[in-house]
C-alpha cells in the first residue's frame, strides 16, 4: 500500500494540471476502492507507454505479368527516289591553244666589233717564232737542281758516292788531263770498263779535250770508286755548264746508285751463302 501512495505521489507531481491539496487543510476521505482502482489505472498506462507499437509491414506492389509479349511495331524504311536514267556528265573542254605554222623569226646576234689601229703596240714584245715544245729534246720545263758549286777561282766542284766509295772532283778548264789520287787514269785503273766509265761523261758534254779533272777518291773497291768518279765528274760539269743538264740526266750519270752490299746473316757463309753440306 505505501508503494501505491508513493507511485500516486509522484504521479501528481508530473501532472500539472492536478489539484494539490494545500498545506494545514484536511484531505477529504478516500475509498479504498477508489483507490485501488486508481492505481490499477495507473500501472495499467504505464505499462501500455512501456510497450512498442506493433509496426504494420508494406504489402508488396502487386505487378500484373502478361504472358503474350507486347507486339513491336517495325520502323518504316526510308524511301529513296531512285532514277533508271543516269545524271548526264558535261565533258570538260580542252584548253584552246594558239598554235602558230609559221616558227618566231630569229634576230641574229650582232659581232663584236674590235678597234684595229694601224699604229704597232709598243707593250707586245716581238715574236722569236713558236713556242717550245716540252716533249722535244734538250728543252727542259724548269730549272735544275745543282748538286756542284763553283769555288772563287772559277774551278767546278763535285762529289760523289758509290756504295762506301767517296770521290771528290775539281774540273777546270784546260787540256783534258785527268789526275786520280796523283795519278794517271790508265794507271790507277787497270781494267778498261773502268777507265770508259770514267771519261763516259766527258764525251758526252764534248768536253773531254776541253778541261782537266783532278780527283780525290777514298773507301770501297775498284767498281765503288769508278761509280763515286763518274757521278762527281758528273755534278761538277753540271756546275760548270748548266745547261748540260739535260744531257748527262739523260745518259743516267746524274742519278745516284744507291744499292749497298747486303749484309751478312747469321748461321750463313755469307749474306746468303750457306756453308756446305756434309751428309757424314
Amino acid at each position: 500500500m505505501a508503494d501505491e501512495t508513493t507511485e500516486n505521489d509522484q504521479h501528481a507531481e508530473d501532472d500539472p494540471d492536478s489539484e494539490t491539496t494545500p498545506a494545514g487543510s484536511e484531505s477529504p476521505p478516500v475509498d479504498d476502492a477508489d483507490v485501488a482502482g486508481a492505481a490499477t489505472g495507473t500501472v495499467s498506462e504505464s505499462a501500455a507507454a512501456a510497450e512498442p507499437e506493433p509496426v504494420t509491414p508494406a504489402e508488396p506492389e502487386t505487378v500484373v505479368a502478361s504472358d503474350e509479349p507486347e507486339p513491336v511495331t517495325p520502323a518504316e524504311p526510308e524511301t529513296v527516289a531512285a532514277s533508271d536514267e543516269p545524271e548526264p556528265v558535261t565533258p570538260a573542254e580542252p584548253e584552246t591553244v594558239a598554235a602558230s605554222d609559221e616558227p618566231e623569226p630569229v634576230t641574229p646576234a650582232e659581232p663584236e666589233t674590235v678597234a684595229v689601229s694601224d699604229e704597232p703596240d709598243d707593250e707586245v714584245a716581238p715574236d722569236d717564232g713558236p713556242p717550245a715544245s716540252v716533249d722535244e729534246p734538250g728543252v727542259q720545263d724548269h730549272e735544275p737542281l745543282l748538286r756542284g758549286a763553283i769555288d772563287m777561282f772559277g774551278v767546278a766542284m763535285g762529289t760523289g758516292r758509290r756504295k762506301t766509295a767517296v770521290a771528290r772532283v775539281r774540273v777546270k778548264p784546260g787540256s783534258g788531263l785527268i789526275s786520280i789520287n796523283g795519278r794517271e787514269l790508265e794507271d790507277y785503273f787497270s781494267t778498261e770498263r773502268d777507265r770508259n766509265m770514267v771519261v763516259a761523261p766527258l764525251k758526252a758534254t764534248q768536253k773531254l779535250d776541253s778541261v782537266d779533272v783532278w780527283v780525290r777518291v777514298n773507301g770501297g773497291g775498284t767498281t765503288g770508286q769508278t761509280g763515286a768518279v763518274v757521278l762527281g765528274i758528273a755534278r761538277a760539269l753540271q756546275a760548270l755548264d748548266p745547261g748540260q743538264h739535260q744531257t748527262l740526266a739523260e745518259s743516267g750519270f746524274m742519278t745516284r746508285d744507291g744499292r749497298m752490299v747486303e749484309r751478312k746473316k747469321y748461321g750463313l757463309r755469307k749474306a746468303r751463302r750457306s756453308y756446305q753440306f756434309s751428309k757424314r
